[in-house]
């Protein structure tokens, strides 16, 4: 049991704002005329702010930190191409924040609401469930508080932000209510989706084309002028430099830990290893109904409650087995399983009536009803351990290695920081020789090339390629611990000569050409076809294979088309119709159809819940979209959402890529 989670919601946004992009699946949120920067009504919001939406704003540090975090999502390796792709992201980040805020904004005007208890079954059960609930159990208080925190949240934003998707949930069922599928829709996708098709087709591949082909130097020649722009700067810039690596893993290993070191960490850590006093409880739970608000309480399920609730205390009293009469009767899921174990709690974890009970019992003492908000209580108390300070002895192996690690680490940057200072002053090779180590020459490198003790490394990268011409030695710090390089030389990007990529020339010529060859080659194959009603005699004329496929269906496969989603033109022809070109790939498809197969009513009768399903979701969704759409429409006409259209440009600019990092 959680205590009434407290009040609560930005890069768990990433989570929930995730999980609000599901909800509005198949939305198109960005339909507004004109894009979000022509939304600015009367009165654009001050600098800083990039949007109000009714007495809410989004900040530009908001959009910049969701931006971020999505980054972090998609991209968790970094590197050059996350920090390119900012704008883009801070785009995307921007219209979410305002369509979430105009769309919890509309939930509360039309009077929707959500409880303290709608979010207590929500962290619970929701998509959260196994992070914050593991096996039905609450990860307790400074877990959750580290969860919310290590998503740049406190708990009551994070909280305020579930509040928010439970809200625009109930706004989204609200909206997409009206959504019907009738029965012929059904019958109609049915049909669709599990019809079969038996069929002959002759096949022309790209790859025998290309076999075909031998361009001239002339025709090379003139594809590389005509194309030359798309060979400009095309040779990436390269960089070359010498370097020295401080391995931190060596220096870890040299590093002595000693007991001054651990009593110094131990006294400076002290709150870090104070235990709190703690029950190992579990319970049995008959709940009560909640009230409907400005309605009261319905005294007589209650009473049914308290009646079963009795029932239960007297079989545990009489010595009945408790795991097994929780897992009976329990109305709470998560620990039912568990025979009612909650495991250790604190003080502060739980409704107040429940830690009074709990923390009153004695080990191997059992309560009688405890009422609260969620119902009646039974408790045993399987353990308790009083407040205390573990001792030292107790939590040396944990305090050596981060000791050890705290301490190499200063070693590491110290030994950097030296070798550095000392290059700068003697040069690297004499600053390197100095410390037993030899710096590295490379040969020219891109961004993407590897180089030895580092793989790849686009940290790394980064900094050599922002590095000056001319500059002094420097240090980058990287998963091994630090590099100590300086610049040598530098080759700008290059447009390549015809001479150095003829061979990128001919194949891009060849695969063009025989792209082209090959639709016109398909196309003349079918009016051959069509002309003579016969796909065999066509095929040999132009040198096609001709093949026949099994009874397959839409979403099925064929040799030499693969999925016939590429070929579903030949669903809708009758027996004996010959298709038009299908293009399946890198191959040219003439069909003709030999069989086609309806399915059976008892197949429909077995699949079509699942088909109306999909249909009514598919329109929900539809629904919703169009809700959302005209929402933002209404707002912007109104002007209660307002853009500032200046820090819209700045925050998705690719000068703005940086900022607020």
């Amino acid at each position: 049991m959680i205590r009434t989670l407290q009040n609560a919601g930005p890069t768990l946004k990433i989570v929930l704002g995730a999980l609000l992009v599901i909800i509005c699946a198949s939305m198109a949120i960005t339909l507004i005329p004109g894009g979000i920067g022509s939304s600015l009504g009367i009165g654009a919001p001050p600098a800083g702010v990039l949007a109000t939406v009714g007495d809410q704003t989004v900040t530009v540090s908001e959009v910049q930190r969701e931006a971020r975090a999505m980054i972090r999502q998609q991209m968790p390796r970094g590197g050059a191409q996350a920090s390119m792709l900012l704008p883009y992201f801070a785009s995307q980040a921007a219209q979410q924040l305002i369509d979430e805020k105009a769309l919890v904004a509309e939930a509360q005007r039309m009077g929707l609401r959500v409880s303290d208890e709608e979010l207590r079954d929500e962290l619970q059960h929701g998509e959260l469930g196994p992070t914050l609930f593991p096996d039905g159990k609450f990860i307790g208080q400074e877990a959750y508080e580290d969860f919310a925190q290590r998503n740049d949240l406190t708990v009551p934003q994070f909280e305020a932000l579930e509040k928010d998707f439970i809200l625009v949930r109930k706004l989204r069922a609200l909206v997409a209510s009206s959504a019907f599928v009738g029965e012929p829709e059904v019958r109609d996708e049915f049909e669709r989706r599990n019809t079969k098709v038996k069929f002959e087709y002759a096949v022309i591949t790209q790859a025998d084309i290309l076999k075909e082909l031998h361009p001239t130097d002339a025709e090379l020649k003139a594809y590389y002028d005509r194309n030359k722009a798309t060979y400009n700067n095309s040779i990436p810039e390269k960089r070359q430099i010498k370097y020295v690596v401080i391995d931190s893993a060596k220096i870890t290993a040299a590093t002595p830990v000693t007991d001054q070191d651990l009593q110094t960490y131990y006294d400076q850590h002290r709150d870090e290893y104070r235990v709190p006093e703690q029950v190992k409880v579990s319970h049995i739970l008959i709940k009560t109904p909640l009230p409907t608000p400005g309605q009261k309480e319905d005294e007589k399920a209650i009473a049914d409650a308290r009646a079963k609730a009795e029932d239960v205390l007297k079989q545990v009293q009489a010595g009945g087995d408790f795991a097994k009469l929780a897992e009976k009767y329990s109305d709470d899921p998560g620990s039912a399983k568990q025979g009612g174990e909650l495991g250790w709690i604190g003080r502060g974890r739980t409704v107040p009536e429940f830690e009074k009970a709990a923390f009153s019992l004695a080990k191997g003492q059992t309560s009688d009803l405890v009422k609260s908000s969620y119902g009646f209580h039974i408790i045993r108390v399987e353990d308790k351990q009083e407040a205390h300070l573990k001792t030292l002895a107790e939590v040396k192996s944990e305090i050596e290695e981060k000791v050890k690690q705290q301490k190499a680490a200063r070693a590491t940057e110290a030994a950097a920081n030296a070798l550095l200072s000392q290059a700068r002053t003697d040069g690297l090779d004499a600053a390197a020789a100095a410390k037993g180590q030899t710096a590295v020459t490379t040969e020219f490198f891109s961004r993407a090339d590897n180089l030895p003790g580092l793989g790849s490394n686009p940290q790394f990268m980064d900094a050599v390629f922002n590095e000056s011409e001319k500059a002094p030695p420097d240090v980058a710090q990287i998963p091994q611990g630090y590099v100590v390089f300086q610049l040598l030389a530098i080759k700008p990007p290059a447009t390549p000569t015809f001479e150095e990529i003829r061979s990128r020339v001919e194949s891009q010529f060849k695969n063009e050409r025989a792209s082209f060859l090959l639709h016109q080659k398909t196309q003349e194959l079918s009016d051959r076809a069509k002309a003579a009603h016969d796909l065999k005699k066509a095929a040999q004329e132009l040198g096609a294979s001709v093949k026949t496929s099994d009874l397959v269906a839409p979403d099925g496969q064929v040799p030499d088309i693969g999925s016939m989603a590429s070929a579903s033109a030949i669903f809708s022809l009758k027996p004996g119709d010959i298709s038009g070109p299908i293009t399946a790939g890198s191959n040219g498809v003439v069909a003709q159809l030999l069989e086609k197969q309806p399915p059976t009513d008892q197949e429909f009768a077995e699949k079509k819940d699942g088909i109306r399903q999909s249909l009514l979701e598919a329109k929900q969704n539809d629904l919703f979209g169009l809700f959302v759409s005209n929402l933002r429409k209404d707002m912007e006409n109104s002007h209660q959402l307002k853009i500032n259209e200046q820090e819209m440009k700045n925050l998705t600019h690719p000068a703005a890529q940086e900022e607020g990092s």
